[in-house]
């Protein structure tokens, strides 16, 4: 009885663990997609918003989880996209969302934000990103700002928000991992043999040299997930880079 008790009680653990380091699996539906990238913690979401010069375009953010929340870089670009991904984070995975953090303050950054704030999750934004997001005129704006940088406690780590220096935008920030050495470069950051993208709003003389910069903070990064497009590692720095230098 006690050998059976035993075989039964080891079972259990065994499948209780191999549960939960098992790895979610990707989501999808018309208005959003959840893809895991190398990692057990860290997910591109992708959405979609219809542009004039475009059309429509797929738009990158990253979810990090570590332990039982989860932080979100750029709401999807809107409330329905947006409402997938909280539900997809806090019922399907059993994370509490932290916070979600608008890296520019172009729309595929912010469109789903009213979601986010009625499911009263803390929102953050630079405050130059807050600044432009009032010239244009709008008041859905991030409800917590910050001047260079801000540590967000995640779980027992903590994510690293920081602006380097201008490129795609004046305002543009990156989102940093250390413990799975991921970035989020949003849309300072190109996929592999992408074009230059929109550039209305950018300062191509200081883009390579932004980049240049986070190379050199963070040399190691294993994960890199871009504004639109494939993920990768710290090519995607390089290519950004070489895009840029000579202006």
């Amino acid at each position: 009885m006690k050998k059976a008790l035993f075989f039964f009680t080891s079972l259990a653990l065994l499948y209780s663990c191999s549960n939960k380091n098992k790895q979610p699996k990707p989501y999808q539906t018309d208005n959003l997609k959840v893809e895991p990238i190398s990692s057990h913690n860290i997910f591109a979401h992708i959405s979609y918003l219809q542009t004039d010069d475009f059309g429509k375009v797929g738009c990158n953010g990253m979810v990090y989880f570590n332990e039982d929340e989860a932080i979100v870089f750029d709401t999807p670009t809107n409330n329905m996209a947006s409402k997938e991904l909280i539900e997809w984070i806090e019922k399907e995975q059993k994370k509490k969302i932290v916070a979600v953090v608008v890296t520019h303050f172009h729309e595929d950054c912010w469109g789903g934000l009213d979601q986010f704030h009625g499911s009263n999750i803390k929102s953050y934004g630079s405050q130059e990103t807050i600044s432009l997001l009032k010239q244009k005129g709008l008041e859905l704006l991030p409800k917590n700002d910050f001047k260079d940088s801000i540590e967000i406690k995640v779980g027992s780590a903590s994510a690293l928000v920081k602006h380097f220096g201008a490129g795609h935008t004046i305002d543009n920030v990156v989102g940093y991992a250390s413990e799975e050495k991921a970035l989020f470069g949003g849309c300072l950051i190109k996929s592999v043999n992408a074009s230059k993208g929109n550039l209305e709003d950018a300062d191509v003389s200081e883009w390579s040299t932004t980049v240049k910069k986070i190379k050199q903070e963070f040399p190691d990064l294993e994960i890199v997930i871009p504004g639109h497009g494939k993920s990768g590692g710290i090519e995607l720095l390089d290519y950004t880079i070489q895009l840029f230098e000579r202006y």
